[in-house]
């Protein structure tokens, strides 16, 4: 059994004052450190999702005026085509124009070339025709 003499109560009473001692020279330094700690974490934390909202933004941000300028490219690009292809056009016209004259004047040259060469070729048959006869015949005509 148990015997609660003095030296029980002088145990308790030096426990207490251990616990005290303790208390005062370990546990509280020790509970503020750790608080501390806690609460450098906690904001570190917070700073790390304040920086991570943050470049989230900025990625966002940067995401959208890359797709601004994806766009304006695009209608830049469409408008250089469209213009392109007016000028391809108009280039194509201009050339069947001039050719269509060119061939005009090419068959106006020709057609004068044909008509000088027939009416060449009509002196010369009726020439030619008399000569042939003066050969046949032998005499002149």
């Amino acid at each position: 059994m148990i015997n609660l003499d003095l030296a029980f109560f002088i145990q308790i009473i030096n426990f207490g004052i251990l616990v005290l001692v303790l208390n005062v020279l370990l546990y509280k330094p020790l509970r503020a450190v750790l608080e501390k700690r806690r609460l450098e974490i906690e904001s570190a934390r917070e700073r790390a999702v304040s920086v991570d909202r943050l470049v989230q933004e900025k990625v966002e941000q940067y995401e959208a005026a890359l797709r601004a300028a994806k766009a304006e490219v695009a209608a830049r690009r469409a408008e250089l085509v469209k213009e392109a292809q007016a000028e391809e056009t108009s280039l194509i016209e201009k050339a069947r124009k001039e050719a269509a004259t060119a061939l005009d004047v090419i068959r106006e040259k020709v057609a004068r070339e044909s008509d000088e060469a027939r009416q060449l070729l009509r002196k010369q048959v009726d020439a030619l025709s008399g000569e042939i006869c003066e050969k046949i015949l032998g005499r002149s005509l």
